[in-house]
This record gives structure tokens, sequence and C-alpha cells, in this order.
């Protein structure tokens, strides 16, 4: 059977000589996984763009009552990004952000509200041509409402992860002064109440919020463990 929906790319492997799986968290059925046959060819070039972190796609898919790998029939961007592709900053920051969303989004279910706030953050992100210096930050503490372990202030974050060993990436290590985390406490509290006008002092702040709030959601999330990309945005937001 099929069915048509609207989808946004988290990753791709590749598949025998020309062929991607594709994971694609879509409006209609959740998270996916679907084999996208000559994608990798020569000609025509580009398709392969389209499956690109975050990229918001429209799908007529293959469904399985069964469930497991199925296919894509067919597939076309409606909303092009104007920035995201162009921008190194921007697409280090999607390439982080959709790593994180594909570990913590594992159930094949309808889910629109955790869809709609995918879709329209990342289009946000691309219409913004300053001021989005937060944005990571800001995401992550909107998806982790979705995923119930959203935080109503930053004493909730601060206080768990004071207790944790250490935070990834060596930003804040297990000796640091309750001083210092009474200062992202209140940092958390500005991204959580006014996240367009929250004003973080520099990207060194902003990367040691960054590595708190990765270890608030590893204390969450099982099996989330390191993030790969997190070095890249690491050098990214210290430009900030």
């Amino acid at each position: 059977m099929l069915i048509k929906t609207r989808g946004i790319v988290l990753s791709y492997m590749r598949y025998r000589e020309t062929s991607i799986i594709a994971r694609i968290y879509t409006e209609q059925l959740g998270l996916q996984s679907y084999v996208v046959n000559g994608v990798r060819k020569a000609k025509p070039p580009g398709r392969i763009a389209l499956f690109q972190p975050f990229t918001p796609l429209e799908l007529v898919a293959y469904t399985s009552r069964s469930g497991g790998l199925t296919r894509l029939s067919e597939y076309r961007c409606a909303e092009p990004f104007r920035t995201l592709p162009y921008d190194v900053r921007k697409s280090s920051i999607a390439l982080f952000l959709a790593e994180i969303t594909g570990r913590v989004l594992q159930e094949e279910e309808k889910n629109e509200p955790l869809f709609t706030f995918l879709h329209d953050s990342i289009l946000a992100f691309d219409r913004q041509e300053e001021g989005f210096e937060n944005f990571a930050l800001v995401f992550l503490l909107g998806l982790s409402h979705y995923l119930g372990f959203g935080p109503e202030n930053g004493e909730q974050i601060t206080s768990q992860v004071a207790f944790a060993s250490e935070v990834p990436g060596g930003a804040v290590s297990s000796s640091a002064t309750a001083m210092r985390f009474q200062e992202f406490e209140e940092h958390f509290d500005a991204l959580l109440r006014t996240p367009a006008t929250a004003a973080i002092p520099n990207g060194r702040v902003r990367r040691e919020l960054l590595g708190v709030l990765i270890r608030y959601y590893q204390l969450h999330v099982e099996h989330l463990g390191d993030i790969r990309s997190l070095a890249v945005l690491s050098e990214v937001l210290a430009e900030l």
C-alpha cells in the first residue's frame, strides 16, 4: 500500500552500489527507514542532496503491515532551504541536531505535534539571517518537552547534572563550583522564558551550556552515548 506524507530526513547510509537507506521522521508514520534506489548515480546529479540532515520532503512511500524496511516510490523537496546548505555554521548546527534527534526518536508511531515542532523549527532556522547563535540550545530544550523530560526551569537541569560525574567534551568538570552552576541555571531560565532574546555572553559559555544540556539528555535517554558531531559544533560555537 502507498501513503503520502511529509518527512524530515535524519540520516542515511549507503546501500549496495547506487542506493541508500534513509531514516526519515514522517508526519503520518513516525520514524521510518526507506530504501531509496539509484540516488547515488552520477546522472541525474544532485538527488543525494535531498537526503542531507533535516531536509523536509514530500513522500509517497510503500507501507507494510509487518513494519520494517520499505521503499520510497516518489520524493521531492517542496520547501528548499535558502541558507542552511550554504552556511557552514548553520550546516554544522543542523548536522549536530540531526544526530541527536536521530538517536532520541525511536518510535514508529504518529506524533503530529512533534513533527510540526521539527518542521517549523528547521524552516525558521533556515530563514534566520542573524541571531541564530542560541538555536541549538533552544531546539534541544524544546525537543525535551516532546520527549517527556522537558524542564520547567534551569534549576531542574543543573541540579541533576551537578551530581553527574562529568559533562561530555570536557566543557565542565565534575568539580565545577556551585557558583558556576548557578550561572548556567540563570542562562537556562532565560532560554526557557524568552528564547528569542536570551543573551548568552559568548561562544565559550554557549559551548559550556551545550555540554550541560547534552549531559541532561544522557541522564534521561538510555544509550544516547557520545555525539560524534559535538567536536565540530564546539569549534563553530566558539566563533559565534
